[in-house]
């Protein structure tokens, strides 16, 4: 309409359909008339988008309705439909006068006049986005809970088709690919072939007018030839079916015009290749017969190549069965032939929806009656219609152990520019701004939902359009977590806003331990240190982490204070300790090794193996640098001896070593890296009163190996701190180094 658009999307259903449709109400002229003057006063100056006046629509769709065998209700929602969006309270007024039933149908009928409306130029602009027409798709079908609902969106689908090819109205591209999109499609899920044909015609012959015309000429061109030529192989047919005791019905089978071009492109054929332009249609009363009667075809007549489709073994995915073959008489014209079982074409003409009744009432039946093993196979069937969202859904999440119905998981609501967004069902603005940005849900702070101002709490419904109001910048509140208060119904967003609240969390830590350390380095005087390279030689990957640490006091910030003031370094090997001696031929260097034989000499621990009291000692003479006291133990001391054996010289430990003077040991360690792991071994040896002086680390993948450089006046003590270290949590091996 111009001022209240119409559902102009419905089929023309067929007698049996429309009939099985509307078989559980009894028909009530009066009831049709009422309505009708009901809703002549709001709809009879009113104009539908496409310029058909409204009640004109109406009575074409109510009179097609009815002579396919529509129930009463049907016919009466023709006109209710239409008169809905113009009554401020239109169910309850529909229903005191016309009773629930017809309210119900008329008001599901006008939402999907709307919704489809909203949703047509997304649809037509987005035409090559399957995923957005297969949600218009399934939000038509996730209204459609009353299967008349369907009938009706089809039928006056094609009444506007129709109308617009009779008036040869321009300028409706739009509507006319929404029905090769979307409607036809539907039919064609649903079985309702006679529907889908009429409606790919009409709304091709629209876009393409004059690609229908050339084909449209080629098929007229011989018209009455081929004409004969079908009536005369038809009843020859029949004849020898009936010759072989096959009781069947012969018919000639009409090509559309738009399955013809669909053909011609798809397989890239001019117009003397299609072969079933000639078609007859074979239909028997068993599958025993379907199979007899292709066998004398093919007897008779020359079967072609590759032309064989057994869909009777091999159904379609909407159900369909029928044997298709392709043969050639002797004159040589090609005829296509289909052959299939009385109920296999009415399934094919009007889907299953030709064996539906009305809806499902349970296995009492209608009337307390119980059902038959054919009307529950009925009720099966419908079961598929409910649930066919579920089977697009399970279609593109063909892994997922998760099987929702749409119906009951799933709702479709439109942003203001129509898109189609999919949400789990009692899902609120809130759920619906976090579909479309993670931000714009942080930033969300009012909604509309049909124009109208709502809390953010308000479940949302199939086909509401909403609009989120937020804010320039900030984020969730913490209400938004509270279950009771209702803001969220969806996993995902809560968990974006988990996620939000979680990340703020860390970055207030992680300014707290900044500051920790940045203090600290003021004090120990090191502000020209770089935060990252700190944090490098400490173990961490980055700065951030280890300010993340140290503002959970995962890592003690003493451990920083003595990485960052190591105690004087040992000599080096250029150094020399000089001591004299004046009376004995004993030294006794100044870390306690008795070195025997000389008056005096340099001496110095080795660093590959750092000797401690009461190691076994071993004194090697160096060239110009005294006397390098080992392990005897040390893997260089030994290779040393093996080469040099003369230059060795006996030492040992004087009478004060140990008493007043540390030694530096290394001790290396194997660990599973993890978090706070080097904080734990450094308060282990703090607390065994150990000093360190030097760490190095080394991380790769999972694994840690770590070298502590301690000070003991004792070697024998090390057992004890080694013992504890093992017990970190972690800690694989504990052990010094051998040198």
């Amino acid at each position: 309409m111009k001022s209240t658009d119409v559902s102009e999307d419905s089929p023309i259903g067929v007698e049996s359909l429309l009939s099985v449709v509307g078989q559980d109400f009894q028909p009530s002229q009066q009831a049709i008339e009422r309505a009708r003057a009901f809703a002549e006063p709001f709809i009879a100056s009113q104009e539908l988008d496409h310029g058909e006046n409204c009640l004109a629509h109406a009575d074409a769709l109510a009179e097609l309705v009815k002579s396919l065998g529509g129930s009463d209700d049907m016919q009466a929602a023709s006109y209710l439909a239409f008169a809905c969006e113009h009554l401020n309270k239109p169910q309850e007024l529909i229903a005191k006068a016309f009773g629930d039933s017809h309210a119900a149908l008329a008001m599901e009928t006008m939402r999907l006049m709307q919704l489809q409306r909203q949703a047509r130029t997304r649809v037509v602009r987005d035409a090559h986005n399957q995923v957005q027409i297969e949600f218009v798709r399934r939000m038509l079908l996730a209204f459609s809970r009353d299967l008349r609902v369907v009938v009706l969106r089809l039928a006056s689908r094609l009444q506007t088709l129709r109308y617009l090819h009779t008036h040869k109205k321009p300028g409706f591209d739009d509507v006319a690919r929404e029905s090769l999109q979307v409607f036809a499609p539907l039919a064609n899920r649903l079985g309702i072939w006679q529907i889908k044909w009429e409606m790919e015609d009409l709304a091709f012959r629209l876009i393409e007018p004059d690609t229908y015309k050339q084909v449209a000429h080629w098929l007229e061109d011989k018209r009455t030839e081929r004409e004969a030529q079908v009536e005369q192989l038809r009843q020859w047919l029949l004849d020898q079916l009936q010759a072989h005791g096959i009781s069947a019905q012969v018919q000639g089978r009409p090509k559309h015009i738009f399955s013809i071009i669909k053909k011609m492109r798809g397989k890239s054929l001019n117009f003397s290749q299609v072969h079933d332009l000639r078609a007859l249609r074979v239909i028997v009363s068993s599958v025993e017969d379907c199979y007899r009667a292709l066998s004398l075809v093919h007897a008779e007549l020359k079967p072609l190549d590759n032309e064989f489709d057994d869909y009777m073994a091999k159904p379609k995915s909407n159900g369909y069965q029928s044997l298709h073959t392709v043969v050639s008489e002797s004159a040589g014209q090609v005829i296509a032939i289909q052959i299939r079982t009385q109920a296999m074409h009415a399934h094919a003409e009007f889907g299953v929806a030709a064996h539906w009744a009305y809806k499902e009432a349970g296995t009492k039946g209608y009337a307390g009656a119980p059902l038959s093993d054919a009307q529950a196979k009925k009720m099966a069937v419908l079961r598929q219609l409910l649930a066919w969202e579920r089977e697009l859904h399970h279609a593109a999440h063909a892994d997922s152990t998760s099987h929702e119905a749409v119906d009951e998981d799933k709702i479709y609501v439109l942003t203001p520019q129509a898109a189609i967004v999919e949400l789990p069902a009692h899902s609120t603005p809130v759920d619906f701004a976090y579909s479309l940005h993670t931000d714009l849900g942080h930033r969300c702070r009012g909604a509309k939902v049909d124009g109208l101002m709502v809390p953010l709490s308000t479940p949302l419904r199939n086909g509401q359009t909403v609009e989120v109001i937020a804010a320039k910048e900030g984020g969730p509140s913490r209400d938004w977590l509270n279950l009771e208060l209702g803001f969220l119904g969806s996993a995902r967003a809560r968990a974006k806003v988990r996620a939000w609240f979680n990340a703020l969390a860390v970055n207030q830590t992680v300014a707290r331990g900044r500051e920790s350390v940045e203090k600290l380095l003021q004090r120990e005087g090191k502000t020209a240190l770089k935060l990252d390279e700190l944090a490098e030689q400490l173990g961490f990957s980055s700065s951030a982490q280890l300010f993340e640490v140290v503002g959970k006091d995962e890592f003690s910030l003493k451990t920083i204070e003595t990485f960052l003031r190591p105690p004087a370094p040992l000599p080096d090997e250029d150094e020399r300790l000089l001591r004299k001696t004046q009376r004995s031929k004993t030294l006794v260097s100044p870390s306690g090794v008795l070195v025997v034989g000389v008056d005096s000499l340099m001496t110095q621990l080795a660093r590959c193996c750092k000797p401690a009291p009461p190691d076994s000692l071993g004194g090697f003479v160096t060239r110009g640098k005294g006397v390098s006291v080992h392990r005897n133990t040390c893997k260089n001391f030994i290779q040393l001896s093996t080469v040099s054996p003369d230059r060795l010289i006996p030492v040992s430990w004087g009478e004060r070593a140990g008493t007043d003077s540390l030694y530096p040991v290394d001790i290396e360690i194997v660990a599973t890296d993890r978090q706070g792991l080097l904080r734990d071994i450094s308060e282990s040896l703090a607390k065994d009163k150990v000093n360190v002086i030097g760490v190095k680390t080394q991380s790769i993948k999972e694994m840690a190996w770590m070298t502590f450089t301690v000070e003991v006046g004792d070697a024998l003590k090390l057992s004890k701190v080694l013992a504890a270290v093992n017990e970190v949590s972690g800690v694989r091996t504990a052990r010094r180094h051998q040198g």
